[in-house]
């Protein structure tokens, strides 16, 4: 369906990747992956005609709809969010029109009468377009496109909404909604599940699972990706290769193919290296000369192996948290309203009875508006309870994540600036080490804030706060802009840090890997769950579900 043979991109003198080739088979489920900036966004690009190959061709099967979502959506205005995610189906959504207009002529018949080959030619192309339209899921447009946003958490009584109400990780579902609701035969997917809740994630999976067209996806969510993808397609070091598996099956073969070139290339170094002492041992002997010739030339000819480029995996110890007391946190009985425009107030939550326990590793789970953020907050002190309310234990020193406390950064300062300020008794290997570990190396330190991406900020403020000896974290969807190797990162400093966590988060490999209680917050009361975040789950899928 999609061919991507003998591509060669660059970028200024950067080349991304040099004769890579690709396909795409009816019914592919590709995950795409490979380190940021190594052109995974490109190759969607390259593939809809947004940007184009230096060398090399793409062909795209003639009649082969191909549809593309990425972050950056257009400006949304003027249609609810129904009609916008419907109008957003594209061909489909024309034909439609084009059906109806043609409907309203055959009403006028009588008065309007048609020439017979006018009227041949009328009735061709109408019976054309109404098979075209039934194809496509024309007839069931409407009940689709409410289907698929209920899915994406957009209920009935938000279909009638102007797109414009909505902020911008809503408006990213509508999108999204665009494109399932389009059908196309070849999905490209760039990050869906970035600003989806676990509820609309575990839908999109399902969506996604039992789609009959080919999918080609990038996410940074790994047990997504594990779910959907039965190929994956790996763009780094210049290259692009396919494994015939999903992630997990990629990092294990990854492994192997490395093992192998290296071993490879050790064979051939130690051959070459014979050749050469022969080389050295007669050059000066007439009566071999003609021995030495035939061997330089066979030297000349051999094509040298390289090794394997090494992945950075980044290891990093974090300062050891002074010990707090037993109880972190005592909440006792805790309510927040907020008070509402046209009057009355909005219950959040009310009676919230707990105790967060010293090395507690703690998930705070509920659909999304249910108050996670907002727990999070009364607990840190940043908004103030209605009533009841949240103490912190003695000796707890804490330390906040969220996508807004990055607004805490100085934009003009350099990260180092940013990170040593903070640190003002680190010794300057401490601070470098611990910016590698957060993956910023050489010049990366002299960028000045503003100049950063969020996932780049995400990363500066994670490590400013886990440098700081803290035994308190409290993170809220620390992983949003991440990609698999920082996400990677975090994981193993949370496992191995030794004072307590509060997280938000739906990644469910994260959560799966750190969490031994989960707080549920659900129509305005906590549950509790002492157990892991499959405890929890096993616990409530029978009520998810119904």
């Amino acid at each position: 369906m999609i061919n991507v043979s003998n591509a060669t991109k660059r970028y200024g003198d950067r080349v991304l990747y040099a004769n890579a080739s690709f396909i795409v088979r009816p019914g592919d489920k590709i995950g795409l992956v490979g380190p940021n900036g190594a052109g995974k966004s490109t190759i969607f690009k390259i593939i809809v005609g947004r940007d184009h190959l230096d060398d090399g061709t793409v062909t795209v099967d003639p009649g082969v709809l191909v549809g593309y979502f990425d972050q950056n959506i257009g400006e949304m205005a003027g249609r609810s969010a129904l009609a916008e995610c419907i109008a957003g189906a594209g061909k489909v959504s024309e034909i439609g029109i084009e059906l109806a207009a043609m409907e309203a002529r055959m009403g006028r018949f009588a008065d309007e009468p048609m020439g017979d080959d006018e009227m041949m030619t009328f009735m061709e192309r109408f019976g054309e377009l109404q098979m075209e339209y039934q194809a496509r899921g024309g007839y069931d447009l409407e009940s689709r496109a409410q289907a698929i946003l209920s899915g994406l958490g957009i209920g009935p009584d938000a279909y009638n909404r102007p797109v414009e109400s909505f902020s911008g990780g809503w408006k990213m579902r509508i999108a999204l909604g665009q494109i399932l609701l389009l059908n196309p035969d070849v999905l490209l997917i760039d990050e869906p599940t970035n600003h989806l809740d676990i509820e609309s994630i575990l839908w999109l999976e399902e969506w996604l699972k039992s789609f009959k067209g080919a999918i080609v996806m990038t996410s940074h969510d790994r047990e997504f990706m594990n779910r959907i993808c039965g190929r994956t397609v790996e763009i780094a070091n210049k290259q692009i290769t396919t494994y015939s598996g999903n992630y997990d099956f990629y990092l294990r073969e990854r492994e192997i193919r490395r093992e192998q070139q290296i071993a490879a290339f050790k064979r051939q170094q130690e051959q070459l290296a014979k050749e050469e002492e022969f080389i050295a041992k007669f050059a000066a002997r007439a009566s071999h000369a003609a021995q030495v010739q035939s061997r330089v030339k066979k030297l000349d000819k051999i094509e040298r192996l390289e090794l394997p480029v090494e992945t950075k995996k980044l290891n990093f110890d974090f300062a050891a948290a002074p010990r707090s007391g037993n109880d972190v946190v005592r909440l006792e009985s805790l309510c927040k309203e907020y008070p509402l425009h046209e009057g009355g107030v909005k219950r959040v939550f009310s009676g919230v009875t707990g105790v967060v326990q010293r090395q507690n590793k703690i998930a705070v789970t509920g659909v999304n508006g249910a108050g996670k953020s907002t727990l999070l907050k009364c607990i840190i002190g940043d908004t103030a309870a209605t009533s009841g309310g949240a103490v912190i234990g003695a000796s707890v020193n804490l330390g906040y994540f969220s996508q807004y406390s990055c607004d805490l950064l100085n934009p003009e300062n350099t990260i180092w600036d940013e990170v040593s300020n903070r640190l003002p008794a680190a010794s300057v290997g401490y601070l470098r080490n611990l910016l590698g570990a957060f993956m910023f190396s050489g010049d990366d330190i002299e960028k000045k804030i503003r100049m950063l991406s969020g996932g780049e900020k995400s990363r500066v403020m994670l490590a400013c706060i886990l440098a700081t000896p803290v035994n308190f974290l409290v993170l809220d969807e620390p992983t949003n802009h991440l990609d698999i190797d920082s996400r990677e990162t975090l994981l193993n400093a949370l496992k191995d840090f030794d004072g307590t966590v509060m997280i938000v988060s739906h990644d469910r490999y994260f959560l799966r890997s750190i969490v031994n209680r989960v707080f549920e917050i659900d129509h305005g009361e906590m549950r509790v769950y002492d157990g892991t975040y499959d405890y929890y789950l096993e616990k409530t899928t029978h009520r998810h579900h119904h």
